[in-house]
């Protein structure tokens, strides 16, 4: 069954299966569903799993599915970087499931994918399919997001757009940050500048560039010259996944179409300056090694959500360095 992704943001209870697929290249608004779905189970214990590790031990996956007590609490799991791989699996669970909800994550999955089809068609599942925002959606997210906020001109807010690059992710930290600093909700324009800290995040973007890159040389020195802020590191994570994301993109295009038409056919399109570098990084990557950082990405993020005397910026440091050796690999 297919379920609007717009429908779902407005009320989750119009998510009324037990198995559903959520599919695309928005991150962002992935993001968001699975924490409302967190949110909506509250007292529920959530688990994660990697579609890799259930494949390399189904058994034990299957296992913690349908072995349980009448004293266990309810279960809600979330099965990440899912691809057709997984639909054995899923067939063999789907008819079986009580109260279990199992909710999967996947990149990009055209039209053809096997797994898409079965839950679009499938009567037990559903699919969204969350595609990328365009300039309409992201200003409407401002506007909700900060309607109760005086001085929000069509100028601040055409900066926070252009700061966000149509990025959800990216957006919601740059409104977390507004809400919590213009707490009289009365939004100065010359702070706000300041707030998103612009020259900071394009000092970033370059160094992240360099190591996607593999190149060693000017990874180590904007390391040493680039300020990493440690409130932002969760920020710095989203930059580094909104780019690998495009890439895997076009490293899945790659396989019925030239470079060229595969960089101009994702959406929205990369910045016409910097499609050089962006093409110079896809050819250091391919889809087995941008998953094995993105696991890191993700393992790290929850590391530093949970650990709060760790020195996140030497583990932030530590990926740009891994990045920049499995490049070169």
């Amino acid at each position: 069954m297919i379920f609007k992704s717009y429908l779902i943001e407005k009320n989750l209870e119009n998510l009324n299966k037990n198995l559903v697929l959520f599919y695309g290249e928005n991150s962002g608004l992935k993001n968001e569903l699975k924490k409302k779905i967190k949110h909506a189970n509250k007292i529920a214990e959530k688990i994660n799993f990697f579609q890799e590790d259930i494949i390399k031990n189904e058994n034990n996956f299957l296992s913690e599915i349908f072995n349980k007590s009448l004293f266990e609490q309810k279960k809600v799991y979330f099965i990440n970087q899912s691809s057709d791989k997984i639909l054995d699996v899923i067939q063999k669970i789907e008819n079986k499931l009580d109260n279990q909800k199992i909710y999967l994550f996947s990149d990009q999955l055209d039209k053809r994918s096997k797994l898409r089809n079965y839950f679009e068609k499938s009567n037990n599942a559903g699919a969204v399919a969350c595609y990328t925002d365009n300039e309409i959606t992201i200003r409407k997210i401002i506007l909700d997001r900060l309607k109760d906020f005086k001085g929000l001109s069509a100028q601040n807010i055409n900066m926070i757009i252009e700061n966000c690059s149509l990025d959800r992710d990216k957006l919601n930290n740059e409104i977390n940050k507004i809400v919590t600093y213009f707490i009289e909700k009365n939004i100065d324009n010359d702070k706000l500048e300041s707030l998103l800290d612009i020259k900071i995040n394009d000092n970033f973007s370059l160094l992240k560039d360099e190591a996607l890159i593999g190149n060693k040389i000017n990874t180590n020195k904007r390391l040493s010259d680039t300020v990493i802020i440690d409130e932002k590191n969760i920020f710095y994570l989203s930059v580094i996944n909104q780019r690998l994301n495009k890439l895997n993109e076009v490293s899945i295009l790659l396989k019925s179409t030239n470079l060229e038409n595969a960089v101009n056919m994702i959406k929205p399109p990369i910045f016409w300056k910097d499609k050089p570098i962006f093409i110079e990084q896809i050819k250091k990557w391919n889809s087995k090694k941008i998953k094995n950082i993105l696991r890191k990405t993700y393992e790290l993020e929850i590391k530093m959500k949970s650990n709060s005397i760790i020195n996140k910026n030497i583990l932030m440091k530590k990926l740009l360095v891994d990045i920049c050796e499995l490049a070169n690999v």
